[in-house]
């Protein structure tokens, strides 16, 4: 039979080992949560990735406005460089069968001019090279005015399409409205749409009357070339439309083209534009 002594230090010892039970219990249970919480991280890490690039994707996707206007630009771009080589080509193509054909003719007459005695021969190629001289002074001149007319500089836009107009076989009628000038390349795109517009029209019209209205509104410079013909104008159709139109994209201008069948025809061109210096 235990003394009360003895059950007394039983019961002191159960009481002193429950708190180094409950203390291994607690760091089994806390060892064990970490694990699974370690082993639930490392299994949504992919969702957690996937979701994170699905978010960047949707911040970093331009508006769909933005991503149009993206693209016209990228088109526009490509569509100078298109028509500035074009431009080249034909540059090179002028010189070569023009300036430089009739300055080689030049010195083949002068050439043989050193080694001719007869007074007769020496005045007929003498004549010969000056002739030569003078046509390749004229290709030059017309290559001069294809690239930046003279007519432009001196008078400004106003005044160059006027000019064009006069020479027009139909009669224009012109209305233009500029209080100043727009700045240089623009004028001369602007310049060169109308000249290649009125060409078409006296081309494929059958026009008996023709206008030009220029205005400058709202930081847009819009050029309407309208006429009586017979319509049906198609931009795709190879009559220089589809040209002009690559020309004004550089700057971002827009063409739109009316003309149902039977007419009347009328093209307008839209390029935004700040005008900088005095009327002429």
């Amino acid at each position: 039979m235990l003394s009360i002594g003895a059950l007394l230090s039983s019961v002191d010892v159960i009481v002193n080992l429950r708190p180094l039970e409950n203390s291994r219990w607690q760091t089994l249970t806390l060892s064990l949560a970490i694990v699974a919480f370690v082993a639930i991280a490392v299994a949504a890490i992919p969702l957690l990735n996937g979701l994170q690039a699905r978010l960047a994707e949707r911040l970093l996707q331009p508006a769909p406005s933005l991503a149009r206007r993206v693209r016209e630009l990228t088109e526009s771009r490509a569509a100078a460089v298109d028509a500035q080589a074009a431009e080249l080509r034909r540059i090179e193509r002028d010189l070569h069968d023009g300036a430089q054909a009739r300055l080689i003719s030049v010195r083949m007459s002068l050439g043989l001019v050193k080694g001719a005695s007869d007074p007769d021969q020496v005045r007929a190629l003498v004549q010969e090279a000056w002739e030569s001289a003078g046509q390749a002074l004229v290709d030059l001149r017309d290559l001069v005015r294809g690239i930046h007319p003279p007519v432009l500089a001196d008078r400004g836009l106003a005044g160059a399409i006027q000019s064009a107009a006069l020479l027009c076989p139909i009669p224009v009628e012109i209305d233009i409205d500029l209080p100043a000038r727009p700045e240089a390349p623009v004028e001369s795109a602007v310049y060169f749409a109308a000249v290649e517009t009125l060409t078409n029209v006296t081309k494929h019209s059958h026009a008996t009357r023709a206008w030009v209205r220029l205005r400058h509104e709202g930081g847009i410079l819009r050029l309407a070339v309208g006429d009586d013909g017979r319509g049906g104008a198609d931009p795709t159709a190879g009559t220089g439309l589809d040209g002009i139109r690559r020309r004004l994209s550089a700057f971002d201008g827009t063409l739109a083209v009316y003309s149902p069948p039977g007419g009347p025809t009328q093209v307008t061109m839209e390029l935004p534009c700040a005008l900088s210096s005095p009327k002429i």
